[in-house]
């Protein structure tokens, strides 16, 4: 007896839902590239705001002391799941975040529905989009005073320590560029679920969005985009070595297309693809 394909290949759903959001993002990006740039700009915006909730929770746990030490690692675990919300705030409102949108471009050029031009022209408004709200967010905070005190101290802390990175050599930068495959193959793992039709229920797909940044922030993963969020809030608050953030983000970014748009994108689009399978006829 002969298989169903639908056995065989089981994601086909799951990449023709894809190739659909793909060209809708196609269009976007070129014929209303400035609507395109709103929502990116919004990502960056939520990214923003939760990513500063997070660092407050932790340093709010910080500051309750029990037994000579303090909640600090309860704070990261809440912490985590308060900005696993980011995400679900990012899909439900249709805003455009560059490490999912890897995985779909990737998706759209191996089956030809796009050209690597237009693809990376995507990503580059993508990219544009999403520091330009992160931009309007470091703005603001930095003639308020909602990031001041502890929370500040940990978000510091954090710069410094993605910036030791690119300052320890070799061994530090492959440190980075690890962090960044996980980080986006969580990222889009969790997209995946969200897009293959299998989920029908909504708070499930809400459940698996937050699990999967949790990873990434409990973790210590690094992903482009918050990278690029973080460094804008405290560099226009204290200052920050432009150089180093840079060739952060700049590794950021390949590890994270390697997660999202090899290792899932391209990965799922060959193993789904059952042109040769089918035949001919």
């Amino acid at each position: 007896m002969t298989p169903d394909s639908r056995d065989l290949f089981p994601g086909k759903q799951f990449i023709s839902t894809i190739l659909e959001v793909l060209a809708t993002k196609t269009a976007m990006s070129g014929q209303m590239a400035r609507r395109y740039l709103q929502r990116a700009g919004m990502a960056g915006v939520i990214i923003g705001i939760f990513y500063g909730t997070y660092y407050a929770v932790v340093a709010a746990f910080d500051d309750v002391a029990v037994g000579g030490g303090s909640l600090h690692s309860i704070g990261r675990i809440v912490g985590a799941l308060v900005f696993g919300w980011a995400l679900v705030f990012i899909y439900y409102s249709k805003s455009e975040l560059l490490t999912s949108n890897m995985m779909i471009i990737s998706i759209g050029a191996y089956h030809r529905r796009t050209t690597w031009g237009k693809a990376l022209r995507l990503l580059g408004l993508c990219l544009l989009g999403n520091f330009l709200g992160g931009l309007f967010i470091a703005v603001l905070v930095r003639f308020s005073t909602l990031v001041e005190g502890a929370q500040l101290v940990e978000m510091q802390a954090a710069v410094d320590h993605k910036l030791e990175f690119i300052t320890t050599g070799v061994t530090g930068w492959t440190d980075l560029l690890v962090r960044a495959i996980l980080c986006n193959f969580m990222i889009n793992m969790a997209m995946l679920l969200v897009y293959n039709g299998l989920i029908k229920d909504d708070l499930t797909r809400c459940l698996v969005m937050i699990l999967s940044v949790f990873i990434f922030a409990f973790l210590g993963l690094e992903h482009s985009v918050a990278n690029t969020v973080l460094f804008t809030i405290v560099g226009l608050k204290d200052g920050i070595d432009v150089g180093l953030a840079v060739a952060n983000v700049a590794i950021a970014l390949v590890g994270n297309f390697i997660g999202g748009g090899v290792l899932i994108g391209l990965y799922y689009a060959y193993v789904n693809d059952d042109a040769r399978y089918a035949g001919p006829g």
